[in-house]
């Protein structure tokens, strides 16, 4: 099946590119989730939408990504947060907090759809999260998730 993507897809490809996979990955998995469209010829006029927003939010070169790599790795990154008394927190901390955090301690915007949570964060003390500002520039960010008074 021909779809056209509207978000990134790792391992797949980027927003606005248009890629042919197995029906039911696309059927079970693509559609239902929003990150990509079915692909029609009035489609076409989407996928360049797709692209100019795309071209807006992107890292252009990797000299660029390096630079923001460096601002985001030199930022110290704290997160206060409801917890328990075992450490265990109320819900769980969303790639939408960390950018949000990252934002106002200093560091530059970072999109949360770049942001690369291995494990969902449910507990208190350090992590480390990658963030994915270009194709071939990863930066990791520790975060010290903190109990809210």
């Amino acid at each position: 099946m021909k779809i056209i993507l509207t978000n990134e897809v790792s391992g797949l490809g980027m927003a606005g590119d248009v890629v042919d996979v197995k029906d039911g990955y696309a059927r079970n998995y693509l559609l239902p989730r929003g990150v990509a469209i079915r692909w029609t010829k009035g489609g076409e006029k989407d996928v360049a939408q797709i692209r100019r927003g795309r071209k807006i939010r992107e890292i252009a070169s990797i000299e660029q990504a390096n630079d923001v790599k460096a601002q985001i790795e030199g930022v110290t990154v704290r997160l206060k947060v409801r917890a328990g008394s075992g450490g265990r927190l109320f819900g769980s901390v969303t790639p939408a907090d960390i950018a949000s955090a990252v934002k106002s301690a200093g560091g530059p915007d970072v999109d949360k759809r770049r942001i690369e949570l291995g494990n969902p964060i449910k507990s208190l003390g350090s992590h480390r999260v990658s963030v994915r500002l270009h194709p071939e520039v990863v930066a990791n960010v520790g975060i010290t998730v903190d109990a809210a008074k």
